[in-house]
C-alpha cells in the first residue's frame, strides 16, 4: 500500500556558494490539497524545480511508489505523474485546446485520431466542470481558461502530483474561485495538489495541511486547524505579527497636490472628482472591472482623458504623454513589473535609472555608470533589496526584491505624485510590510500617494481617505478612519451587504 503520493526526504540544493534549500523533508498524500507557504526566496521555486526534475539535488531522496527516484529532466518526473502549473500558464496560443491538452501524448502513435482527442478532451472538460469551445486557439482563451488546460492536460497524462504555483495570483475573484474548486476536485479524485499562494485566505479555504519554509529551512508542517493566520505569518517571517498592518496616523497636510474634477473617457469611466493633499494617501477600492487602472492611466497620460480637468498644484494641466505627467512630478507605478515596470534582463542599476536616464549622461553623451552604480546602490541599502549587487540581473530577484526595483526607479525622480497600482500583489507578507513602509515613509516626507489595492486589509490600513468605484463611476469616499470592509463592499457592489466581508 502506497502511504505517499510523493516524498522528499532531507532535500538540500546548492548553486555555488548560495544555499537555497536545506535539509527539507515533505511527504504529499494522495487526495489533499497540501499547500506550501514563504516569503519570496523562501526556498518554494528551488523546491518545486526539484520535485518537477527541473534541477537535481545536491543531497537527499526523492520517492515515488516507495523507491527512491533520480530525475534526469522534467520527462522523467512527467512520466511518474507529477505536473507543475505556474502562474504564467505555457500553452501555444496557435494551437487549438484539443491540441493544447494532447501536445504532450506520447500514446497516440504516428496518427492522430483527432475524434478520439475530442472526446477524451470532452471528458476530461467535464471531470473538472467546466465547458468551453475546444477548437478555439489558445491565444484566445483567457487566463483562467489557459490554466485549465493545463490541468486538464496534466490529467491527459494521468497525473498524480499537480503544483500549483500562484495561480489565482491576476485572476478576478470569480475565476480565482473557480479555481480553488477546481483543486478541490482534483483533490476527490485523489491527485495529491501542491498549492502555493500568498493569499492565505485561500490557503484556509482549501488546504488540508501546510508546510512553511523560511530560508530554505523547513519550519514545520501541521493540520490547516491547527494554525492560524498569525500563526503562519510568525513562522514564515521569523517574528511575531505585531503591528504589520496597523492603520498609521495622517500626515496630511493643507495644500493640494493633485485635483481631479469630472475627469472622464468615453466609454471607459465618467466624473470621477477627488484631491489628494501633501501627505495623504488616497486609496481607490473597488471590484474587477471597475476601472480605477483606467483613471491611473489618464492620470499619468497613457491614455488620456476625454473630458474633465486635473490641476497640479494648483495649476490645471493638460497631461498627454506619461512625459509630460513626469515633468510634472508623477510618477505610475504599474500593477504588471514584469512586462510594464521593469526590464527583467538588465540589472538593478539599469533598471533603477530608467525613469531618469538623462542624469547619467555626461554633455558629451557619455554614460556615468559609476554615479549610476552609486544611486542603486543607495536604493539597495534604504529598500532592503536582497540582493548580492546591483549588478545583479532583475530576473534573478524574487517578486518582492522586484518590486522595491520598480519602486527605486519612480523614488529616485524624487516625484510629488506617486501613483501606486495593486503595490503587493503577488508578494509574501514581509515583503508587503517593507513596501507599505516605503509608502507611509514616502507619504510622511510630504508625499501625495494615491493607491490602487484589491486587498481591502492593505486599504483600511494604508489610507487616509478610501475612494470608492464601480463599473466606471465614483461611489464615494469614506474617511480612513471610518472606512471599514462592510461599507467599502457596500459601494463597491451596488447593493446593501448584511455581514462583514471576510
Amino acid at each position: 500500500m502506497i502511504s505517499s503520493a510523493l516524498e522528499m526526504r532531507d532535500i538540500s540544493k546548492n548553486f555555488g556558494a548560495v544555499k537555497a534549500l536545506s535539509h527539507f523533508t515533505i511527504a504529499l498524500k494522495p487526495g489533499e490539497i497540501h499547500a506550501l507557504v514563504g516569503e519570496n526566496g523562501a526556498g518554494k521555486s528551488t523546491l518545486i524545480k526539484i520535485m518537477t526534475g527541473v534541477h537535481p539535488p545536491t543531497s537527499g531522496e526523492i520517492i515515488v511508489n516507495n523507491r527512491p527516484i533520480t530525475f534526469k529532466n522534467t520527462q522523467d518526473a512527467r512520466d511518474l505523474g507529477i505536473v507543475a502549473i505556474y502562474q504564467e500558464p505555457m500553452v501555444f496560443p496557435d494551437l487549438d485546446v484539443i491540441e493544447n491538452i494532447f501536445i504532450s501524448d506520447k500514446k497516440s502513435g504516428a496518427f492522430v485520431n483527432r475524434r478520439k482527442m475530442r472526446s477524451d478532451a470532452q471528458t476530461l472538460m467535464q471531470r473538472l466542470g467546466l465547458s468551453f469551445d475546444l477548437e478555439r486557439d489558445a491565444r484566445s482563451l483567457t487566463l483562467a481558461e489557459q490554466q485549465t488546460v493545463e490541468i486538464a492536460r496534466a490529467l491527459s497524462m494521468d497525473a498524480k502530483v499537480i503544483v500549483m504555483d500562484e495561480p489565482t495570483a491576476s485572476l478576478s475573484a470569480h475565476e480565482a474561485r473557480q479555481l480553488r474548486n477546481i483543486a478541490k476536485t482534483l483533490k476527490a479524485e485523489g491527485v495529491a495538489v501542491v498549492y502555493i499562494s500568498h493569499r492565505l485566505e485561500e490557503v484556509f479555504e482549501i488546504a488540508d495541511r501546510v508546510t512553511v519554509l523560511r530560508d530554505g529551512q523547513f519550519i514545520s508542517t501541521r493540520d490547516i486547524g491547527d494554525v492560524t493566520t498569525d500563526s503562519l505569518i510568525s513562522e514564515m517571517v521569523g517574528r511575531e505579527v505585531g503591528e504589520f498592518f496597523a492603520r498609521v496616523p495622517s500626515k496630511a497636510r493643507d495644500n493640494v497636490r493633485l485635483r481631479v474634477f469630472n475627469l472622464a473617457r468615453e466609454g471607459v469611466f465618467e466624473s470621477i472628482s477627488f484631491d489628494v493633499r501633501a501627505g495623504e494617501i488616497l486609496c481607490m477600492a473597488g471590484l474587477i472591472g471597475a476601472r480605477r487602472t483606467d483613471v491611473a492611466l489618464s492620470i499619468f497620460g497613457i491614455a488620456p482623458a476625454t473630458s474633465g480637468e486635473i490641476e497640479v498644484a494648483g495649476k490645471k494641466v493638460n497631461i498627454q504623454t506619461p512625459r509630460q505627467a513626469m515633468k510634472l512630478g508623477i510618477a505610475y507605478v504599474s500593477e504588471d513589473r514584469r512586462k510594464l515596470g521593469l526590464l527583467l534582463p538588465m540589472p538593478i542599476f539599469a533598471n533603477a535609472s530608467l525613469a531618469t536616464l538623462d542624469r547619467y549622461i555626461s554633455p558629451w553623451g557619455i554614460l556615468k555608470r559609476k554615479a549610476e552604480l552609486s544611486m542603486a546602490e543607495t536604493f539597495r541599502e534604504r529598500l532592503n533589496i536582497r540582493a548580492p549587487s546591483v549588478t545583479t540581473n532583475v530576473s534573478d530577484l524574487s517578486g518582492g526584491n522586484q518590486q522595491k526595483v520598480m519602486l527605486a526607479k519612480w523614488l529616485n525622480m524624487r516625484p510629488g505624485i506617486l501613483i501606486f497600482d495593486e503595490p503587493t500583489r503577488g508578494i509574501d507578507v514581509g515583503a508587503k510590510a517593507e513596501v507599505h513602509k516605503i509608502i507611509h515613509d514616502f507619504a510622511a516626507e510630504g508625499g501625495s500617494v494615491l493607491l490602487i489595492s484589491s486587498d481591502l486589509p492593505e486599504v483600511l490600513a494604508l489610507a487616509d481617505r478610501v475612494l470608492v468605484m464601480r463599473e466606471g463611476r465614483q461611489m464615494g469616499i469614506f474617511d480612513g478612519d471610518s472606512a471599514t470592509q462592510l461599507s467599502i463592499m457596500n459601494y463597491a457592489t451596488g447593493q446593501n451587504i448584511t455581514r462583514e466581508v471576510a
